[in-house]
């Protein structure tokens, strides 16, 4: 590994970061052919937040956030931190003290494959983190690591730039040439979910609107009265 900190990587546009934010994290993902998704263990430590931006990326030891505090510099308005460390580790790496030196410079939001603590205090300032745990074990500042290079979280690869989105369903990765693709395929997601919610409003039946009713039997599956069972 080497111990770099890449300065100045390309960011997305914010105003198409926030465009396909909008779409949220569940249709995005569906958009997109059901890639990017970084797994249900990362969780936002307070719920209600939604959140797009662009990543900066973090490489940690396990128990030591020294290169948080080196990321700290290289983020920018609109910027997503994202976190993860060289093997896996619960302890709490990030809390309120980083999220107020980060609200400072406009950053978003945390994703932190590690843990993370003042849940409290983080919900009451409005700063939002999703993290693989909540832990008040603390972290010592040792061990050099890298900031701004290509990490993997939940088998998925995130590069400095690219596009994260989260909510409470969780957090995706949006690669940042993909976009505008992204968006487009949202927008087209959403147009065809709007519909079929106002259908199910009216009564209709997702095994007819999804043509679903003639395949039940090639299944094997078969209606059998109470009685007869």
């Amino acid at each position: 590994m080497k111990t770099i900190v890449v300065t100045d990587p390309p960011r997305a546009d914010l105003e198409a970061v926030e465009a396909l934010g909008g779409y949220g994290v569940a249709t995005v993902h569906e958009a997109l052919g059901r890639v990017g998704y970084l797994g249900p263990t990362l969780r936002p430590v307070w719920n209600g937040a939604c959140i797009a931006g662009n990543a900066v990326t973090v490489l940690c030891w396990p128990g030591d956030n020294l290169m948080i505090h080196v990321a700290v510099e290289q983020c920018q308005e609109g910027d997503v931190l994202v976190v993860t460390t060289t093997s896996p580790s619960t302890d709490g790496m990030f809390g309120e003290l980083f999220a107020t030196a980060l609200a400072l410079r406009g950053v978003r939001g945390v994703v932190i494959n590690a843990g993370a603590r003042d849940v409290a205090a983080l919900r009451d300032m409005g700063f939002p983190v999703w993290s693989a745990a909540v832990s008040a074990q603390g972290t010592v500042k040792a061990t050099a690591g890298a900031v701004n290079v290509p990490i993997t979280i939940g088998g998925q690869l995130i590069r400095p730039g690219d596009v994260i989105i989260a909510d409470d369903d969780g957090v995706l990765c949006v690669p940042r040439a993909d976009v505008a693709t992204g968006i487009h395929a949202a927008q087209a997601r959403a147009a065809k979910e709007e519909a079929t919610r106002k259908a199910f409003a009216a009564g209709e039946l997702g095994l007819d609107r999804y043509a679903l009713r003639d395949r039940v039997p090639g299944l094997g599956i078969s209606y059998v009265k109470y009685d007869e069972v």
